[in-house]
């Protein structure tokens, strides 16, 4: 736990009960929260003018996406008995995120970071490398025309279609036909394209899941624009710093939810961890307070995570994550500190892709030469741990595994009526993509219109509200 967080623990314990009670008298948002969406929802309705009070039933942030320090807890967590051997270091060292995520260069949430300027607060790493599962190997992602020469993934005369198909995208501009070359991006499906370029299954494989970073082949029969403006993003978020498209920020995920509940509280936000909460207080079918330890903070919208109102959500799927502790970079990897690893579907046999994230020492998260790689899919099977087996075969020898198994959920009606608005479950994805989609989403639900980074625009005030000079 960082001193911030610790700083704002000791707070909410001293907070008298009944002045909480009068400041939220007339809020206009709460938000229950665990996750990191909920987070940066609150920081942009602060932004926006609602008051907001944040409550967690947790001591930390994140919940169930929090960075777990020190590494003792991380043990109790997962029901390991004992405490870790002298070789794993300073249990401080260590901030071990519980769902593996990496950031997009050029993507949403890192312009919501910019805008903002929670950025402030935080510190980045490009991740060292992005790779692609053949045939029991791995293989760097090529996204360049210069990579795809390269690359010993593609025979020559692959090389040369795919470098074809490269410059297509590059030179894609939805507002300018003449860029088309035949194609209605519209109309014209997915599948069509490839076949346009010749392309054979393993660069369709490693172009929809490596570089548009579906999870499933859906899209092959689905319009092209979509896959061919996220291949574009992979491709400008490579362009920004070189070696891959990812970012990650030091000392864990866990930084990105204190930074909002920053930018909330410069805002106004109040925001209260160790808050249990008793009962959602409703009225004539809509939303009018949440009770906490006897007292209720009123309020006009409610944003919370799918565990705290099990009957508003159905379960959609499950993921399983696996957390390896190492003391060694991937093998094939050229020794990167950080990279991630996409396993397409039809390389195992499957209808899902499997993830492998990994981050190290060099991001202030293990101790002194240690490896943290986390593995992610959704399950297919009635054994979930042999599905995730070619993974656990690129990592080996592995010193310590913390296994997981997730029910996804969704919400079952638009919050309109009610007023709550409930998030969707992280899925096995390692990028804040789809996260930011459905922020953009809640964002509509509550406030009836489009989702607007420019709304997003930090107002030039200090921590007490004042107009800077």
């Amino acid at each position: 736990m960082s001193r911030f967080q610790y700083l704002i623990c000791f707070l909410c314990s001293i907070v008298n009960k009944i002045w909480v009670y009068e400041i939220c008298k007339s809020l206009h948002s709460v938000f229950i929260y665990n996750l990191h969406r909920e987070c940066i929802l609150s920081g942009i309705m602060s932004v926006n003018g609602k008051k907001v009070l944040h409550m967690d039933r947790n001591s930390y942030y994140g919940g169930e996406s929090a960075s777990i320090t020190p590494l003792d807890d991380l043990y109790k967590r997962f029901s390991i008995f004992g405490s870790p051997p002298e070789c794993m270091g300073k249990g401080r060292d260590w901030n071990v995120d519980l769902v593996p995520k990496f950031l997009m260069a050029n993507g949403q949430l890192v312009k919501m970071l910019l805008l903002t300027e929670v950025t402030r607060y935080l510190d980045f790493k490009v991740i060292e490398g992005s790779f692609v599962y053949k045939g029991g190997k791995i293989y760097k992602v090529p996204s360049t025309e210069t990579e795809a020469l390269a690359s010993s993934l593609m025979g020559l005369f692959e090389k040369r279609r795919f470098r074809k198909f490269l410059i297509y995208i590059a030179n894609f501009d939805e507002n300018d036909p003449k860029t088309f070359e035949g194609v209605d991006p519209k109309k014209t499906k997915m599948r069509d394209v490839y076949k346009k370029f010749d392309l054979g299954q393993d660069i369709i494989d490693f172009t929809g899941h490596a570089l548009a970073l579906y999870r499933t082949d859906d899209y092959l029969d689905q319009p092209c624009l979509e896959t061919v403006n996220r291949i574009k993003l992979y491709s400008e978020s490579l362009a920004r710093y070189g070696k891959s498209p990812y970012l990650y920020p030091l000392y864990g995920l866990g930084e990105l939810p204190q930074g909002f509940a920053r930018l909330s509280a410069i805002y106004g936000g109040t925001y209260m961890l160790n808050k249990p909460i008793q009962e959602i207080i409703m009225e004539n079918g809509k939303v009018i307070g949440v009770k906490s330890e006897g007292e209720i903070a009123h309020c006009k919208q409610l944003i919370c995570d799918p565990s705290y109102v099990k009957d508003r959500v159905t379960k959609s799927r499950q993921v399983i994550r696996v957390i390896c502790i190492m003391s060694h970079p991937i093998k094939n990897t050229n020794d990167a500190n950080s990279c991630q690893i996409i396993i397409p579907q039809n390389q195992v046999n499957r209808s899902s892709d499997i993830y492998v994230c990994m981050i190290s020492y060099a991001h202030n998260v293990a101790a002194q030469g240690k490896y943290i790689a986390i593995i992610s899919t959704t399950v297919e099977t009635s054994e979930p741990e042999s599905e995730i087996k070619p993974a656990l075969d690129l990592l080996e020898p592995v010193e310590q595994k913390f296994i997981s198994i997730s029910d996804q959920f969704s919400p079952t009606d638009f919050g309109t009526e009610s007023q709550i608005f409930i998030s969707r479950s992280y899925d096995a994805t390692t990028h804040f993509e789809t996260t930011c989609d459905d922020i953009k989403d809640i964002y509509k639900r509550m406030t009836g219109s489009e989702f607007d980074f420019e709304e997003m625009k930090r107002k030039k005030t200090d921590i007490f509200g004042e107009t800077e000079q």
